[in-house]
């Protein structure tokens, strides 16, 4: 195995859990109209042990059982094929837990912790989803979460990258999860919905997940298994426009496709002040397809990343975060590509 191979990190599985989506594929384009009537996809969950969990770690199962189905991880009974310490869990979610939180902090001040359940209290802590998905699926390398403002899924995806580079782990388990809920509705201070169908009279709240496994190239080939995207260069910094920039000088080239952040109102991409330096090239705007996605936003860039690249031998660039530009913190971006599109740019040079 050549040391470019070792080196190279790559995406192996998707998954989903997100009303009205069949899967990753769907990620391409808008939710079917009717979809919060659609299926809950925590449905697809079974077994003892869901009742205590909250609405965003049973999303994170969900999207994150599928993700290891579909990089060969899992068995027909549903158990890992690799040795448990050789995953890891890195989740993103800036609101997960909300409401378990919220409930627990209104019992403690109507009725003292005395009110309290045994059963909820664990739930509060912010780890909770990366906790519970290890759990479920026996996966104990190196344990996680991000809770990292607009930018927390490209962190979440590219601290993945980092613990499959330094040996940690082989493969990492990355899921992004936000729900809809009346918690996450107050601290956000987003109206609750008016109309019958639940989403007149209000800005849609992302209410989901995405996961999808990283790992090493060389894991990969040695498993047998394809991989669907390269992860490439990654930035994050203050002003969104510096990130585009630096990850567009590490890997000059066209971009077929931008996955664009989070943006206020008023502040339209591919607006100079959120990276002019990207070009013109076709926008991918998740925000405006799924509502605001907060922590899951990176980790449903990078899967729709990798579903546009199963057909085209080209780059993506994902970016979150509007930095300096739009009142966030920072600005992240990210360029994914084709395995395809990097050996035969790699066979050219």
């Amino acid at each position: 195995m050549s040391a470019a191979n070792t080196a190279r990190t790559v995406i192996t599985g998707l998954g989903t859990a997100v009303r009205g989506l069949d899967g990753p594929g769907g990620l391409l384009g808008p939710l079917p109209a009717g979809h919060r009537s659609a299926a809950d996809p925590v449905s697809r969950l079974t077994g003892r042990g869901l009742r205590y969990k909250d609405r965003a770690t049973k999303l994170a199962m969900a999207a994150a059982r599928d993700a290891l189905d579909a990089a060969g991880l899992l068995d027909g009974a549903g158990e890992v094929t690799v040795p448990g310490e050789s995953v890891g869990v890195v989740a993103s979610t800036n609101y997960g837990n909300c409401d378990t939180v919220c409930e627990t902090v209104r019992t403690i001040a109507e009725s003292t912790y005395l009110g309290t359940s045994p059963m909820l209290l664990p739930a509060t802590s912010s780890n909770v989803v990366a906790s519970w998905v290890a759990i479920t699926h026996g996966l104990r390398g190196a344990n996680l979460t991000l809770c990292n403002g607009p930018t927390s899924g490209l962190d979440a995806v590219n601290w993945a990258r980092l613990l499959v580079a330094a040996g940690r782990v082989e493969r990492v388990l990355v899921v992004g999860v936000e729900p809809d809920n009346a918690a996450v509705r107050h601290v956000t201070r987003t109206p609750d919905p008016d109309g019958a169908d639940g989403t007149d009279g209000a800005p849609e709240l992302f209410d989901g997940a995405a996961a999808l496994v990283v790992e090493s190239l060389a894991s990969a080939e040695a498993r047998g298994v394809r991989a669907l995207a390269v992860l490439g260069p990654y930035a994050r910094r203050g002003d969104h426009a510096a990130a585009v920039a630096e990850v567009r000088a590490l890997r000059p080239g066209p971009v077929g496709l931008w996955c664009v952040p989070e943006h206020p109102a008023g502040l339209r991409a591919p607006a100079p002040a959120l990276g002019a330096s990207a070009g013109s090239v076709p926008v991918h705007d998740l925000s405006a397809l799924y509502g605001p996605s907060s922590g899951a936003l990176g980790v449903l860039q990078c899967a729709t990343a990798a579903v546009w690249l199963a057909e085209h031998e080209d780059t993506v660039l994902v970016s979150a975060g509007t930095g300096d530009a739009g009142g966030d913190d920072a600005g992240a971006a990210l360029l994914l590509t084709a395995p395809e599109a990097l050996a035969v740019a790699g066979s050219a040079a």
